[in-house]
């Protein structure tokens, strides 16, 4: 019965509240009719994230005739890719080791489709702020992350931070829109061969697990670039990546899923105003056997109910 009562009492306040933030004045009546105010602060419900992206709902509602005709288009791509995979299930020839010394390559940008698995986004695209930024093909023939950053907070009484610019490599998948992951635990290292403007990036490499609570699982790390014509080639071991959720360095830090990993993504939002260029030659992962650190963080376990519970 009180479990009802909660649930009714619950499904009331949603229904009343067309946002998710919560501030009303309740009266409690008591047993000798004397009604006393219950003052409920602001808060947000968070008993379950019900969207993967924490609230920026942008996709695009369409019927489910259109649908149909979206879907009677791909098909002819969905069977070559599950093809493919019949094939590479036949063959049955896995990377059993890396060599020590060799950069495998995940995305080389010198092709304009490698560009078409990536997607770049700003803080204007939500109505955040004012950056802008793209991705294309620059002069050498490279990947060309630019654009421009803005701080101005806009002024609408609720955000309080702006100026951030990101590109992130789009989800891959298996035939029929079958979500898939990367397997990156033959490795330890993340190779980056880049010509920067001097700025400081954020490399970002996104786990999501299976439940809510990891949907915004990012592992993040500082990637500081040179000015000039002159491209660098950045090493950074997987154990340097820290943890953190839309933003937040967590308490409890853990080891990177390498069999989990769906994202990879750079950000610019080192809060200067101004225009910034980066260029990208490729992204890959090499095995350093001298390298035997597992988490460069600390993994001391605490008291219950005290922190990273």
């Amino acid at each position: 019965m009180a479990l009802c009562k909660i649930n009714t009492f619950i499904n009331l306040i949603r229904n009343n509240s067309p946002y998710p933030v919560l501030s009303r004045t309740i009266f409690k009546t008591n047993n000798f009719n004397y009604s006393k105010p219950i003052l409920i602060g602001s808060q947000r419900w968070l008993f379950h994230e019900s969207h993967r992206k924490g609230g920026y709902d942008t996709e695009h509602k369409v019927s489910n005739l259109e649908h149909l005709k979206k879907g009677f288009q791909e098909l002819k791509q969905e069977l070559k890719l599950f093809k493919q995979e019949v094939i590479d299930l036949i063959e049955t020839d896995p990377l059993l080791i890396a060599r020590p010394g060799e950069t495998d390559l995940i995305w080389c940008f010198n092709d304009l489709s490698t560009l078409d698995k990536f997607v770049t986004t700003a803080d204007s695209d939500h109505n955040e702020g004012f950056s802008s930024c793209s991705l294309e093909m620059s002069s050498a023939g490279r990947a060309r992350f630019h654009g421009y950053l803005d701080v101005r907070v806009p002024k609408d009484g609720r955000i309080k931070k702006a100026g951030y610019c990101a590109m992130r490599s789009k989800r891959i998948r298996k035939s029929f829109k079958r979500p898939a992951t990367f397997d990156w635990h033959l490795y330890n290292t993340l190779v980056l061969k880049i010509r920067g403007d001097g700025r400081s990036y954020l490399l970002n490499i996104s786990c999501e697990g299976f439940y809510d609570v990891t949907w915004n699982d990012i592992y993040h790390y500082v990637l500081y670039t040179r000015g000039g014509p002159y491209w660098q080639i950045a090493k950074i071991p997987f154990s340097k990546f820290v943890l953190g959720s839309k933003g937040r360095l967590q308490d409890k830090q853990t080891r990177m899923r390498f069999d989990r990993v769906t994202h990879f993504g750079i950000s610019c939002g080192d809060k200067i105003n101004g225009r910034f260029d980066l260029e990208i030659e490729y992204v890959g992962l090499e095995f350093d056997p001298t390298h035997d650190e597992e988490f460069a963080y600390e993994m001391y376990k605490t008291d219950k109910y005290i922190v990273g519970v």
